[in-house]
């Protein structure tokens, strides 16, 4: 099989993660970042001190930043935080040749515009084809070369299979789907639901109560994702429950220990402890989707208002115990 020219923007911990990933078996791999100097550093020092400490990067990685090196690429995995995913695609459209394989490997909604991910690409750079990567999948594990299995969907059932060709490796391999829309809200709620779950654990609410909220939590899931198409088995799959159960029992993951802090009574601003969470961004926006849709999620909800300074953790708990007893579902 022919080897596809593949190049990854954002040098964050994913970034470097997936840009390790794709240099098996290539020569070489860019790896975008806007930062010149965390790039220079990178260059040299062979490692992202910043982000994943003590993991080298592969040889064949070469890191940049010059956005037109992105000219020749077949596949580009774009792993920039969900936020800034519309100025980095901006910034790169007029070197991205028509056809381009683009593949978003970040999990959100933009807040403002409440647009999917790929609804954002396909604003700003209509040449390309647009694909979703997500599943459960710590930056970490994945750079280190520990077994992890993810979801790709693409549009088309042969775009899908030739990607996960293309991208698999023998500790990372891909599981392909046509669902984009399905895939992006499993990877965008879970985020949200994990930092609930770490309230939870901040607040020493114990294991039974982390469990129930995985579930009910998924029940939200299942509930927006049916209310957009999504197919039962995308949301069942690596992209929704195998998401949510990894990202919602390990302070590894950036969301759980935002919730965690929060549940121990820190202030948003020092819970952050300088890294991004995903769900904290994107509540606002599930929220008003859901709302949009007439779709039932509490626990989102709450999540969402605590974020915004609208109710404490204290309250938001309370607010849950108290709901009307229901029947499952």
């Amino acid at each position: 099989m022919t080897r596809a020219c593949v190049m990854t923007l954002g040098a964050g911990a994913w970034g470097t993660a997936l840009a390790n990933v794709a240099a098996v078996g290539r020569e070489r791999v860019p790896l975008w970042g806007r930062d010149a100097a965390h790039i220079a550093a990178l260059a040299q020092e062979r490692e992202n001190a910043r982000f994943l400490p003590g993991l080298r990067l592969a040889e064949a990685v070469a890191p940049t930043d010059s956005l037109s090196a992105v000219h020749a690429a077949e596949i580009v995995l774009c792993a920039a935080p969900a936020q800034a995913v519309r100025s980095v695609v901006k910034a790169a459209s007029p070197h991205l040749r028509a056809g381009t394989a683009f593949v978003i490997c970040a999990k959100g909604i933009e807040q403002g515009t409440r647009a999917f991910m790929s609804e954002v690409v396909a604003e700003e750079a209509p040449q390309v084809e647009v694909a979703v990567l997500s599943g459960p999948s710590f930056a970490a594990d994945v750079c280190k070369g520990l077994p992890t299995a993810v979801t790709v969907a693409a549009n088309s059932e042969a775009r899908a299979q030739w990607l996960a060709e293309q991208l698999s490796s023998r500790s990372f391999r891909l599981y392909r789907s046509q669902d984009v829309r399905g895939v992006e809200i499993g990877g965008a709620v879970k985020n949200v639901l994990a930092i609930a779950c770490g309230m939870a654990s901040g607040r020493g609410l114990g294991a039974s109560a982390g469990a129930a909220l995985i579930a009910r939590g998924f029940a939200e899931l299942t509930r927006l994702g049916a209310a957009w198409g999504a197919r039962t088995e995308t949301l069942m799959g690596l992209s929704g429950l195998g998401d949510l159960v990894l990202t919602c029992g390990s302070n590894q993951s950036r969301n759980f220990a935002l919730g965690e802090a929060l549940g121990r009574g820190e202030a948003l601003s020092e819970a952050r402890h300088g890294k991004l969470a995903e769900g904290s961004f994107t509540a606002s926006a599930l929220m008003e989707i859901a709302r949009e849709r007439s779709v039932e999620m509490p626990i989102s909800q709450s999540v969402a208002e605590i974020l915004a300074g609208r109710i404490d953790v204290e309250a938001a708990i309370e607010a849950l115990l108290m709901r009307p007893l229901r029947a499952e579902g």
